[in-house]
């Protein structure tokens, strides 16, 4: 159980900046994972104040606050119009909707977790986040750089032209997933992302040209066995190393046929 000794709700931006430099701060978001953790949190920040509750909707795309929550995300009908419902697909397994319902989409890209499917699922578009301090910072790139005393503040996703699917294996519902698997085409350009590794999500893009002229069986395969011998797996409680090598070409391929409209699943 986490021991909190100060709490203060920040009255701005520059406030919880400057209050997070102190290696006892923690900011805190919808407190889902941090209550688990047996620390002493000199100063614990909350940012419920500071209008980062909301997800926006422009022609050019969305802006996903930090303090935006699961369930936001789930519900959210220009997003999942956007993404063909990948985006509800994403979170519904995530526990049950009173957690999604406190759980924050910041929470959940800041702490870079292995088992994230939302972090899968956003690195299969065009995002990048949006930091106080270091301003935008393409998500990809995000998710390799060290923890540091930073705010996260939107999560900023382009729209562009894309069919996005998404994925998972999980032992039973509501469980951590045993692998995630995201597939969209952007601009013509086709990505896997895999997650739950156990590591952290990485993309997997078609530098060999694999897809070039379209989805087929053939071609799905021949990707899916490309995606497994380039993902790095590990063994934890919910699966092994090979098991999970198995399922990157299983859904890989599952998710490309249902991205090219192929309904025979051979």
């Amino acid at each position: 159980m986490m021991n909190i000794q100060n709490y203060i709700q920040a009255e701005s931006l520059e406030e919880a900046y400057l209050l997070n430099q102190k290696k006892s701060t923690r900011i805190l978001g919808g407190m889902m994972w941090l209550k688990m953790s047996g620390n002493t949190v000199g100063t614990a920040v909350d940012l419920c104040r500071l209008g980062l509750n909301a997800i926006e909707e422009t022609a050019e795309g969305f802006s996903i606050g930090a303090m935006a929550t699961l369930r936001q995300m789930e519900l959210h009908p220009g997003l999942n119009n956007y993404t063909n419902g990948a985006a509800a697909r994403a979170v519904q397994d995530i526990v049950g909707v009173q957690f999604r319902n406190m759980a924050t989409v910041g929470g959940s890209v800041w702490g870079r977790f292995g088992f994230s499917d939302v972090l899968t699922f956003l690195l299969s578009m065009e995002t990048s986040v949006e930091l106080y301090h270091g301003g935008v910072v393409p998500l990809e790139r995000f998710v390799s750089m060290k923890r540091d005393n930073d705010l996260l503040l939107r999560i900023l996703i382009q729209k562009k032209d894309g069919v996005f699917v998404y994925q998972s294996m999980r032992n039973q519902r509501t469980d951590f997933p045993v692998l995630t698997c995201a597939f969209s085409r952007v601009d013509g350009q086709y990505r896997a992302v895999i997650g739950a590794r156990p590591a952290r999500a990485m993309v997997i893009p078609d530098r060999e040209g694999i897809l070039d002229g379209g989805i087929t069986l053939e071609k799905a395969g021949i990707f899916a066995a490309y995606a497994a011998q380039h993902v790095p797996t590990g063994t934890n409680l919910r699966g092994s190393a090979a098991y999970r090598t198995h399922l990157t070409e299983v859904l890989t391929r599952r998710s490309l046929l249902e991205l090219g409209g192929i309904e025979k699943w051979k």
